[in-house]
């Protein structure tokens, strides 16, 4: 039978292309997630934005740029395959819910967000340029697995564990954004310094807002059940979870009355 064709190109061997990258994408974030993991937990105490800016690392990028450029792959890799690509898998329903996932989460991220951001510190061009390829080389394996591969099969609807994950990603980006807020509004007007963050999950944890970002890329994975969702819910807990022990310590460290019963990154555990 002859091959299906899309613009001058074979769709199927796209496809066999397409698979084999995916692979080699997949493997390398796993990859990645272990050597961030080692470098921010025995090297660093985070990657150099916000308030572990410190000299030695080049050049430095305004906050609100930063955000909107490295995250902004995320967005446009998503929508360029959709639009310019074959997607036989978008027409499933589940393939259309974990696409509109990714894409609304990084909407936020990189569209909304940095305009909320008040007076932050500037990003190395070290952890800029690294945050830019994560995005470009994840934003394409999420989007092309959706897209191209997925196949939830027909039961779908039936598996728990998909409508688990899903309440645990929503449930996730409103406590994200949530302390995202209260992390915004902590300052006055005119104010420069630092303050305890109280209310919502920062009533328990130190890094709420890394608890909740976690938390939505864990249940990505829970509903999804494949390799390319682990290894980036790994790949995250890796970048992140290490600045919550930092930020964790540096409270501690800094205020007397911090609250002792707090933990750093999940509630009533660590």
């Amino acid at each position: 039978m002859e091959a299906t064709k899309w613009q001058g190109f074979n769709l199927e061997n796209y496809m066999r292309l397409d698979i084999h990258l995916l692979d080699t994408i997949t493997y390398s974030i796993f990859g990645f997630a272990g050597f961030v993991a080692i470098s921010q937990f025995f090297i660093t105490s985070g990657a150099s934005y916000g308030r572990y800016v410190r000299a030695g690392y080049g050049c430095y990028i305004d906050s609100r740029l930063a955000w909107f450029v490295w995250e902004l792959p995320s967005i446009v890799i998503p929508i360029v395959l959709l639009v310019f690509t074959s997607s036989p898998r978008i027409v499933q329903t589940p393939n259309r819910i974990l696409f509109g996932c990714f894409v609304l989460h990084y909407i936020h991220r990189s569209l909304i967000y940095p305009l909320l951001i008040r007076g932050g510190k500037p990003a190395s061009l070290v952890t800029f340029v690294f945050a830019v390829l994560f995005c470009v080389f994840n934003g394409y394996l999420q989007a092309a697995y959706f897209l191209h591969h997925a196949d939830f099969g027909e039961d779908w609807n039936r598996n728990p564990l998909f409508y688990f994950g899903l309440c645990m990603f929503f449930l996730g980006l409103f406590i994200n954004v949530e302390s995202d807020h209260i992390l915004r509004t902590l300052r006055k007007p005119g104010e420069t310094g630092y303050n305890i963050p109280r209310g919502g999950l920062f009533t328990y944890v130190s890094g709420a807002n890394f608890f909740g970002e976690i938390l939505e890329w864990f249940g990505f994975a829970v509903a999804n059940g494949t390799l390319p969702t682990l290894a980036f819910f790994l790949s995250t807990t890796a970048s992140i979870a290490p600045r919550a022990f930092s930020h964790h310590r540096w409270y501690k460290e800094k205020f007397d009355d911090y609250p002792t019963e707090r933990k750093a990154l999940i509630p009533l555990v660590i």
